[in-house]
């Protein structure tokens, strides 16, 4: 059975984790700097702090941002349930929106809607990998807070003054005010758990800094983590350019069938962290048939606030449509060359 996720952890990734463990200095320390030096120079951000949760960097950020309690704070429907628990658990009210079919992201209607019910920080997660419009979104004037999981190494083409097209791209994290790396299991850069928080600018950073230097060990990444991740992010590149390959040969296979996928920016403006298809059919229908042929599917958005809070369903339709009938194939780089081309063909003939 070809299972439908993979981290990638390849000898180089072993090496770097054994060797922390023979030191005997598997605690927050030397590999945690280094990660962080590998973060800033790939982001080109200010400053960054690696911590042990995504939930422990909202924290951070809120102190940072020194929010009322209490306030609302906008997070998207398909985001990961994590942001809705830990927004309440903080003392803030999520506020969730619902996403557009087309992309699932949330649109500047909708943040529009949510700012009008009281919504005063954006916590933006960039679904599948796919960049919003940035331009339109930060128009808004309202605080932004990226969640970067999946879209890490994205990047927006930027215009010179004269309108033409600059030769320097900006990566997605650099947007908003501080931006959440989540180093998960199923993030596109892992440390078997964990999250990077940067700022990206010397401003925000002052304010963060002051926070993060009193933190606890107990908040900081352990370098056992910090090692994986630092590996993870060297070989990056070479991971992302395998994966989108695969992407478009998968992309290719559907054109003709009835299925459909997200509609991105095959041009570096979004990062291939998985393969989801959004189904014309049922999900157990597609899971049955594909299992046949030794191929494991999940719902994509399983683990997400819209799957957490049901009760939500008739403010979220889109959402809910999209965890009902969107399934995540496997696409990682470990997939050998037989059994892409196995899940290619698969991909084709979809009841």
């Amino acid at each position: 059975m070809i299972q439908t996720y993979s981290s990638t952890i390849r000898r180089k990734e072993m090496d770097a984790v054994l060797t922390c463990m023979v030191d005997e200095k598997i605690g927050p320390g030397e590999l945690n700097a280094r990660l962080i030096q590998q973060v800033k120079e790939f982001f080109k951000c200010d400053g960054a702090v690696a911590l042990r949760s995504p939930a422990v960097a909202l924290k951070y950020i809120l102190l940072s941002l020194d929010l009322e309690k209490n306030s609302k704070i906008m997070i998207s429907a398909l985001a990961p349930a994590w942001q809705y628990q830990a927004v309440e658990s903080l003392g803030y009210e999520p506020l969730v929106l619902d996403v557009s079919e087309t992309d699932g992201l949330v649109s500047v209607e909708q943040i529009q809607k949510g700012m009008t019910n009281g919504g005063r920080l954006l916590l933006l997660h960039e679904t599948e990998g796919i960049l919003p419009d940035f331009d339109s979104i930060l128009a808004l004037g309202i605080p932004v807070v990226e969640d970067i999981s999946q879209s890490a190494g994205a990047s927006v083409a930027l215009t010179n003054e004269d309108g033409t097209p600059a030769e320097e791209r900006k990566k997605a994290g650099l947007f908003g005010v501080y931006t959440i790396l989540g180093l998960e299991e199923k993030d596109v850069i892992t440390a078997g758990g964990g999250a990077v928080l940067m700022a990206p600018g010397r401003r925000e950073w002052i304010v963060l800094k002051k926070y993060t230097d009193e933190a606890p060990l107990t908040d900081l990444l352990p370098d056992i983590n910090s090692a994986l991740a630092w590996v993870q992010l060297k070989e990056f590149n070479r991971n992302e350019n395998t994966r989108r390959e695969i992407f478009t040969m998968y992309q290719r296979s559907c054109m003709i069938g009835r299925h459909k996928t997200f509609a991105r920016d095959m041009e570096g403006g979004s990062t291939m962290c998985s393969f989801p298809l959004i189904l014309s059919s049922s999900f157990k229908d597609v899971k049955t048939y594909t299992a046949k042929k030794d191929i494991e599917i999940q719902q994509a958005f399983a683990g997400s606030v819209i799957a957490l809070k049901d009760e939500l369903s008739e403010s979220c339709i889109h959402a809910k449509s999209l965890l009902l009938r969107t399934a995540h194939f496997p696409l990682y780089p470990r997939l050998s060359q037989a059994q892409a081309a196995k899940i290619v063909k698969v991909l084709g003939t979809l009841p």
